[in-house]
């Protein structure tokens, strides 16, 4: 049995856990150490379950607890290549190459994302019972790999970022306005509810709307913005799907 837990979703940090009854991984560590073991003590997961943390990107809110993580508690840190170089100053990452790697008896692979840094990625965990947990976030579209890579999961930690008019006539500078609304930014509630039709019809059960902005978005808006688009599909909550939306800590624990 997996279990999937944003323990930590949005700009103020990001981190996702994903275990099995043999181990478990973090997908970034965006908070300091202490909060991340404290909400892992909140479901009964000793940091000792915890064998490595694979890293979507480089900024900060995705890395800042890395360096205690690696040095105090010995966890191993993945990322690709121009993600490691980019975090060679602060901690000792390893290249996950295109095979994956194992962790936890689980197989964490790696795909591209486009977002406005190097080697960016999101990350698919196999748990040995054969199911498939994906995490992405931090992409201003999605791609035919992200697409392909997503496909077939039974469970998605996806963006759902902004609502595009919120954003538009909000209180952000226009350059970080364009940024956020570019093809290297972040996702908006209407492009992520285009993807999850198709993912649900391939298999997806479990969707969980993460970095979800706190000034341009709501909660039930970017639930709302899914769910009419799912339904206009003939898709039924709680028969066909489940959903939730990721808060800013203490994100729900999903058994998958």
């Amino acid at each position: 049995m997996a279990r999937i837990c944003p323990l930590f979703s949005g700009s103020t940090g990001n981190s996702t856990y994903i275990g099995c009854a043999s181990g478990g991984v973090l997908i970034d560590a965006g908070v300091g150490a202490r909060s991340i073991c404290g909400a892992l003590g909140n479901l009964g997961v000793d940091i000792k379950h915890v064998s490595a943390v694979f890293v979507t990107h480089e900024h900060t809110d995705h890395i800042r607890g890395l360096p205690t993580l690696a040095k105090k508690h010995g966890i191993k840190i993945y990322a690709s290549e121009k993600t490691a170089q980019a975090l060679a100053p602060v901690v000792n990452a390893r290249v996950i190459d295109g095979q994956g790697v194992q962790a936890g008896d689980m197989l964490i692979t790696r795909f591209d994302t486009s977002h406005d840094c190097p080697g960016s990625g999101g990350y698919v965990v196999t748990t040995p019972d054969g199911h498939r947990i994906g995490v992405c976030t931090d992409l201003g579209h999605v791609s035919d790999e992200v697409r392909s890579a997503l496909t077939g999961c039974d469970a998605v930690l996806i963006e759902s970022n902004h609502d595009v008019n919120m954003l538009k006539n909000g209180s952000y500078p226009y350059h970080t306005k364009l940024r956020i609304l570019s093809e290297r930014g972040h996702l908006s509630n209407a492009c992520c509810a285009d993807e999850l039709p198709a993912l649900i019809k391939n298999g997806l059960t479990r969707v969980i709307l993460g970095h979800i902005s706190r000034d341009n978005n709501f909660p039930e808006l970017a639930l709302t913005t899914a769910r009419t688009a799912l339904l206009a599909h003939g898709m039924r909550e709680n028969s066909d799907y489940l959903i939730w939306a990721a808060p800013p800590a203490g994100g729900r624990l999903v058994v998958v």
